[in-house]
This record gives structure tokens, C-alpha cells and sequence, in this order.
């Protein structure tokens, strides 16, 4: 259910973005409304879904689990009301330092752009503070394993701002954006409330009041500081990214976003509805203490949830290798969005590959490490990825260029390729702690070398049709390649046994009443 809910809001989400690009292209306007919206989502990844999430179901199911639904109600309340407090501040200083907040994310954009993208930060503000009240929703429907309907609640957000663009496309792209910021809120706000009625019939007792003394408010507090200061580590780690990339020159911020809107979706389709779905289950399972018994059923739990995702992961890493170029072209070439624009999405899309796997691995490490109320390791092993990001980054994307006599543009396929080798380096000390705690953990080395090399020869298949195929356009051409593509790799993985596989093939046979 929670991929069902994320693959609505990803489908609508990439549907939202190929109407961004074709009015709007890797031009300045795209420029200015990918880097003003980042500044507000720092808000909502800060205080909203996954460290909510993390911080406050731990707590929340425990008291479900032991039937103490008055404590729960209450619990709900505090933290609503503070968040509520929290948030009203944060908003309205964030509204009133914008101009400061550009120097820190875009210090590449001078005069009317500039001043553009503070207009637009300051309207999005608000909006975005509205959606951490949604990622509370998200955390009482999933405490109460009601999963679809948080994840699938963006569908509405993403269609309020394509309304927007589509009624308004006869203005011009710097009055457009504007338009568009409000539409964005509206949105935050529709996203809202269709979750509120749902979460006001599982919370009969709710009750909206500060109370900093409560033990459960204070346990959540704990564990949100640690995964919110975590949280925030991987976001100025993306904020870095986003700084350096304003020094490349127009369109590589637009190109970045545009790649990322594709790279997300396996990230959330599969790595977040495993990490998601599973959290609720690995906190009841931890309980107040971890013996040996509890560290071994953690420990098959967490690697069933890897392999699953691997399963996923690993021929999506492959296609954006291979046939990124057909993906973006179908998804976003229309408009003022080029064939040119596709290829150098599509070298960016290539460069994220690198730290696909690693970045999904780690959500479930992490979301283990949160069902045991250990947020403290998750958020050393953020800052040394944050360090390594801002290093790597800065030598990849602004010195490489140079070394290799190519246009700066170029340093975004650095810049995504080395935040890459900076997740595989968490990962590895998420695992190798989490090792430490429960035993061996991750994926069977044979069991990697059967999901690549599956990936490797369904990808040399669909190259090979996407030769000698006649040319149908770019969503002909990708329905060809990539439903080759993904039919030779289930075929392969079948035929090597692969469990997950097999598992899948099943239930879609039952589904349709032929297993």
C-alpha cells in the first residue's frame, strides 16, 4: 500500500514536471523556482515525514501496541500543538531573512534573478511550513497502519500546481512562477486536510496542548532532536550541491531538479515503502530493549527488506546507466525541452546512478536504527557523508570541467556522481555498526551478482531494439525499450531463482486467478 500511494504520487509528480519543462525548459525562470522551492522544503525535511516519522511512530505504536489509546490521543495532541508553535516561528523568520537565505543557497544569482527568487521563497514559505502538519498525519496513519492515503496525498498537491501552469500559460515565465508559488500553496493545504478527517476518526481523544512534561512527549523530543539535526546534515549536504551548482551556469540547477524528479521515484517507490512500511513493525518488534533473540529476528527482518530492495534498485541504477536517454526523453522532451536538454539530463540521471543502491540501503539501516531509539550513529554517519559531499563536490564539479576542457555545465554530472561515492561511504558505516549490533546484515554477494548481471544483459537487450528500431518518437520509442527491458530482466532473475522475483511472478498470478 505504501508503494501503491508513492507510485500515484511519483506518476503525478513526473507528470507535473514534464509540464514544468515544456513551459518553462533549463531556462532562468526553471532556474530561479527549482532553487526557491528547496529553501522552504528544508522546513518540511527538517521537521516533516521522515523525521517525524522516525522520532514520533517509535513512540505512538508502543502505545498503541499496549492498548493505551489515551495516552496516544494525548500524545498526538502535544506534539500537534508543539509543532504548531515550532513552525509558526520558523516560518515567520524564514519569510523575513529570504534575502539572506539566497546568499547561503544560490550565491550565483545576482539582480532580477535574485530578487525573483526571494518573491518566491517568501510565498512558499507558509505552504511548505503546512505540510510538517501532514507529515504528522502521515505518522498517525501509519502507527495505525492506514498507509495508502499519506503517501498517495501529494497526488493533489502536484495537480493544484499543474492546474496552475495550465491556466496561466499565457503569461510570461517571471509572472508565471509567481502564479505558480500560489498554486504550490494551495496545494500544501489540500494536502492537508484531505488526511485530517481520516486521522480525527483514529484519534477520538485528541486534544491540542503544550505539554513539555509528558514522558512519551519527552522521549519523542529525544529522538527528534537527533534525527533532526541528522536530517538536517543531509540537507545542507544537498544545499552544498545546490550552491556549487549555481556557479555552472543557466540551466544546471533546472537540469539537476529535472533529474532528480526521475531518480526519486525508484528511491521512493521502493526505498522509502520498505523503509516506510516496515519501520511501525521494527519498532513493536525492538520494544524497550534489544536481547539476543530480538537482534536475530531484527537481523532477518532488515535483510529480507534489503533484498526487496535491491531486487528494484539494481535495474534502475542500470537504466539510468544505459537508457537514461530514452527515459527523460519520454518523460520531458515537449516544448522549449530539447533533444540537447535530454542528453545532458540524462548524463546527470547517469552520475545519481552511482549512489542509488547505497541511498536506498541506507533509509532501511536508518529506519532500523530509529526502531531501536539509536538516533545518535545514523546522524554521525550524515556528517561524514556532508563532508565528504562538500569536498568531493567543489573538485568534481568545479575543477574537473577544467582538467578535462569541457563547458562548467558539464560539473553537474560530477556533482551528483561524487554525492554518490559520499552515500556508498555512509552506507558502509550503517552497516558496519548495525553488524556489530545485530550480526551480519545486507544482501548475499551471489544474490548481487545475479541482480547485476540480470541488469547488465536486459539492458544490452533493450540497446539493442532501441539500434535498430525505426524511429516512433520518445514515448513510442521508451514503451519498446523499456517494457523490453523490464520483461528480460524479470525473465532472467526468474530463471536464476531469484526469490524476490519468484515472490512477485506469484502474487501478479493470483492477482489476475492463475496461480
Amino acid at each position: 500500500m505504501v508503494g501503491a500511494g508513492i507510485l500515484c504520487s511519483r506518476l503525478f509528480g513526473l507528470a507535473r514536471q514534464r509540464v514544468f519543462s515544456h513551459y518553462f525548459g533549463l531556462s532562468d525562470a526553471a532556474d530561479i523556482f527549482s532553487a526557491a522551492l528547496r529553501v522552504p522544503n528544508f522546513l518540511q525535511n527538517l521537521f516533516g515525514e521522515g523525521v517525524l516519522s522516525a522520532s514520533f511512530i517509535p513512540v505512538y505504536a508502543r502505545l498503541l501496541a499496549q492498548h493505551k489509546q489515551e495516552d496516544a490521543d494525548r500524545l498526538a495532541g502535544a506534539i500537534f500543538a508543539i509543532l504548531a508553535l515550532i513552525i509558526s516561528i520558523i516560518v515567520a523568520l524564514g519569510v523575513l531573512a529570504a534575502p539572506y537565505l539566497i546568499w547561503l543557497i544560490a550565491p550565483g544569482y545576482t539582480g532580477e534573478k535574485r530578487e525573483l527568487t526571494i518573491l518566491i521563497v517568501r510565498i512558499l514559505f507558509p505552504g511548505t511550513g503546512i505540510l510538517v502538519w501532514s507529515a504528522w498525519c502521515l505518522g498517525i496513519l501509519n502507527s495505525h497502519h492506514k498507509f495508502f492515503l499519506s503517501y498517495a496525498a501529494p497526488v493533489i498537491w502536484n495537480l493544484s500546481m499543474i492546474v496552475t501552469m495550465l491556466v496561466f500559460r499565457h503569461l510570461d515565465a517571471d509572472r508565471l512562477i509567481v502564479y505558480l508559488a500560489w498554486g504550490t500553496v494551495l496545494g500544501c493545504v489540500l494536502q492537508f486536510l484531505v488526511q485530517l478527517g481520516p486521522v480525527l476518526k483514529l484519534v477520538p481523544g485528541l486534544r491540542l496542548r503544550l505539554d513539555f512534561r509528558s514522558l512519551h512527549v519527552k522521549q519523542v523530543g529525544g529522538s527528534f532532536i537527533g534525527v533532526a539535526v541528522g536530517r538536517g546534515v543531509v540537507q545542507i549536504s544537498a544545499f552544498v550541491d545546490q550552491a556549487i551548482s549555481t556557479l555552472l551556469g543557466s540551466g544546471a540547477i533546472a537540469g539537476m531538479t529535472t533529474a532528480s524528479s526521475i531518480n526519486l521515484l525508484p528511491v521512493s517507490l521502493f526505498g522509502m515503502a520498505v523503509s516506510a512500511s516496515e519501520l511501525p513493525t521494527l519498532s513493536r518488534m525492538a520494544g524497550d530493549h534489544v536481547d539476543a533473540e530480538t537482534a536475530a529476528k531484527l537481523s532477518v527482518r532488515l535483510n529480507n527488506g534489503l533484498e526487496r530492495i535491491a531486487f528494484f534498485i539494481v535495474p534502475s541504477a542500470m537504466a539510468f546507466f544505459a537508457l537514461g536517454n530514452v527515459i527523460v526523453a519520454a518523460l520531458y522532451q515537449s516544448g522549449a525541452f530539447t533533444s540537447k536538454d535530454s542528453y545532458y539530463v540524462w548524463a546527470i540521471l547517469a552520475g545519481s546512478g552511482v549512489g542509488l543502491l547505497a541511498s536506498t540501503f541506507g533509509r532501511l539501516y536508518s529506519s532500523t536504527y530509529y526502531a531501536m531509539r539509536d538516533t545518535r550513529s545514523p546522524l554521525r554517519f550524515a556528517m561524514v557523508r556532508l563532508m565528504f559531499t562538500a569536498v568531493l563536490g567543489l573538485g568534481s564539479a568545479l575543477l574537473g570541467p577544467r582538467m578535462l576542457g569541457i563547458p562548467l555545465q558539464w560539473g553537474a554530472v560530477g556533482l551528483t556522481a561524487s554525492a554518490g561515492v559520499a552515500g556508498w561511504i555512509e552506507f558502509h558505516l550503517l552497516r558496519r555498526k548495525m553488524n556489530k549490533m545485530l550480526g551480519a546484515t545486507g544482501v548475499a554477494l551471489p544474490m548481487m551478482i545475479k541482480l547485476w548481471g540480470a541488469a547488465i544483459l536486459a539492458a544490452l537487450a533493450a540497446c539493442s531494439i532501441e539500434h535498430y528500431l525505426p524511429p516512433y518518437g520518445p514515448i513510442g520509442t521508451a514503451l519498446v525499450v523499456l517494457s523490453t527491458y523490464g520483461i528480460a530482466y524479470f525473465a532472467i532473475t526468474f530463471l536464476l531463482h531469484v526469490a524476490v522475483c519468484r515472490e512477485v511472478v506469484g502474487k501478479v498470478m493470483r492477482r489476475i486467478g492463475m496461480g
